[in-house]
């Protein structure tokens, strides 16, 4: 969405070290968290008893299904500063939701998610980040090192069951007025950039945490060709031979303007969206779903979300495409901030809308 884009465009100076120096940052981290336990072996041993903790509670979480989730902005204000975490805890287990997507861009961003997760986790809620960083770099390797840094960044923080690695390259790399399910219809070099990040922001949580599992970043409409790619070598201009990334679970977005998920027609004709991000082998989480504001009456907008080409066709569809999770977009309205009125509450972090009470209604009757 706009506001993950915008976001990340904000903070690429802060992410241009040398590799060398980002490895040295992330042990420098690790000795800073060591040293608040009182140094010596006993600050070591209770560094990783910590690391161990935040890891069983979130795993905890996950014990029970996650088919149904949310997206929040709780490291963009608004509505998310408004609302304390404890209060959207209650929220979204009223709702019957169990994983919350966020979006990290910085250190900072990412030790406030930490805080929220822990919350969150108590109250059976799993928080996951999406890493989020423009194509706005020189070369693959420029990419690959700030991409690392974000990686090293947000697993060091809290141990995470699932990390996302970026948000929409897909939309940043294609060429105007094409669908994205040929490689020819994404630019070359912006291509690698993404690459470049993607790689690097999964080996700098590797690096740290070589449990959590990795969601390749949400790609939109047709544009899976770029998941092709990735997974092959191949690039663009037809080359292949090029680095191989390698992923858990694959992601996708869906709005109501972009109609059935199984039939979607474009220039190139109609597509099997699901079918084809089928093929890679992985669980598929459709974590971002929602309807466009202006699709019409906040009761039209509410009945379109629960209905035959949003909520309800997910879940009929879930076993046949391996649909692991959903993920409504968004908890909150957020109209200041550039994204629009997609909440389930308005932006006084309070107010529920038509949507609030569909989608609860709709979780409580289709049990996952």
């Amino acid at each position: 969405m706009k506001k993950y884009i915008q976001t990340s465009l904000r903070v690429i100076d802060a992410l241009r070290a040398p590799k060398a120096s980002l490895i040295t940052a992330a042990v420098a981290t690790s000795v800073l968290l060591a040293a608040c336990g009182g140094g010596g072996n006993d600050a070591l041993d209770t560094a990783s008893t910590t690391a161990a903790a935040s890891r069983k509670a979130a795993a905890a979480t996950t014990t029970s299904t996650i088919f149904y989730g949310a997206n929040g902005h709780n490291n963009e204000g608004g509505a998310y500063d408004i609302s304390s975490p404890a209060v959207q805890l209650s929220q979204l287990q009223d709702l019957g939701v169990k994983l919350y997507r966020n979006e990290v861009y910085n250190q900072s961003s990412a030790n406030k998610l930490a805080g929220i997760a822990k919350t969150m986790a108590a109250g059976g809620v799993t928080v996951y980040p999406v890493m989020l960083m423009s194509i706005d770099f020189n070369t693959e390797t420029d990419a690959y090192n700030a991409g690392y840094q974000l990686g090293v960044w947000t697993a060091t923080a809290y141990k995470y069951p699932y990390y996302e690695v970026s948000n929409e390259l897909d939309a940043m790399t294609i060429y105007n007025n094409v669908d994205g399910v040929y490689p020819q219809q994404f630019d070359n070099a912006k291509f690698q950039i993404a690459r470049g990040v993607i790689r690097g922001m999964i080996a700098g949580v590797k690096s740290v945490d070589t449990n959590g599992k990795i969601i390749m970043g949400g790609g939109t409409w047709m544009h899976y060709a770029v998941d092709q790619m990735l997974a092959a070598g191949t690039q663009p201009d037809g080359t292949t031979g090029h680095p191989v990334v390698n992923w858990d679970i694959t992601a996708w977005h869906w709005y109501s303007d972009m109609g059935d998920i199984t039939n979607a027609c474009g220039g190139t004709g109609c597509h099997d969206v699901l079918g084809t991000l089928q093929q890679f082998g992985k669980p598929i989480w459709l974590n971002e779903y929602g309807v466009r504001p202006w699709y019409g009456s906040d009761q039209q907008i509410a009945s379109y979300l629960v209905g035959n080409k949003m909520m309800a066709q997910f879940v009929a569809l879930a076993s046949k495409y391996n649909i692991q999770a959903i993920q409504t977009y968004q908890l909150y309205d957020d109209p200041a901030g550039g994204e629009g009125a997609y909440g389930l509450l308005k932006n006084d972090g309070k107010t529920q809308k038509a949507s609030y009470t569909a989608f609860k209604n709709f979780v409580a009757a289709n049990p996952k």
